[in-house]
């Protein structure tokens, strides 16, 4: 397996895993760390929450087939190293910033924060390894 199709897997495994958190209601928003007013939000029946967790989704999906492009799979789309690069970029600045923040502010020290922030590292460190793979 290319490190392309491992890092479009992990792509794919979130926003799987944004679609089971829809499915899942009000408790899955608490537990995977959305905050309560989207759990209660869920509760009520408001479709804000599962708006928004869809459209993570997507996107995660979108990434996805922008990073599988690296390999040659739909290659008509636009900027595929361009986008990959910023994708690289969208996972490494979001867990160097909750880390970097953590010490002063204390929401970014709950384990969801940390432990999301280092999957986000890793999901960055296997992009760009898929960047070098195919360049």
């Amino acid at each position: 397996m290319t490190a392309s199709a491992w890092a479009a897997g992990l792509d794919f495994l979130a926003a799987a895993l944004h679609i089971a958190i829809i499915a899942g209601g009000p408790g899955w928003y608490r537990f995977f760390g959305a905050g309560e007013r989207m759990a209660q939000q869920a509760e009520q029946g408001h479709p804000g929450p599962a708006l928004i967790t869809a459209g993570i989704a997507l996107a995660l999906a979108g990434f996805a087939l922008y990073t599988l492009s690296l390999d040659g799979c739909c290659e008509a789309l636009p900027w595929r190293r361009e986008v990959v690069w910023a994708i690289t970029g969208v996972y490494a600045l979001r867990a160097v910033a909750v880390l970097g923040l953590a010490p002063w502010i204390a929401t970014m020290r709950t384990p969801f924060m940390l432990g999301s922030s280092l999957v986000c590292g890793l999901y960055a460190l296997v992009h760009f390894w898929a960047l070098r793979a195919t360049a």
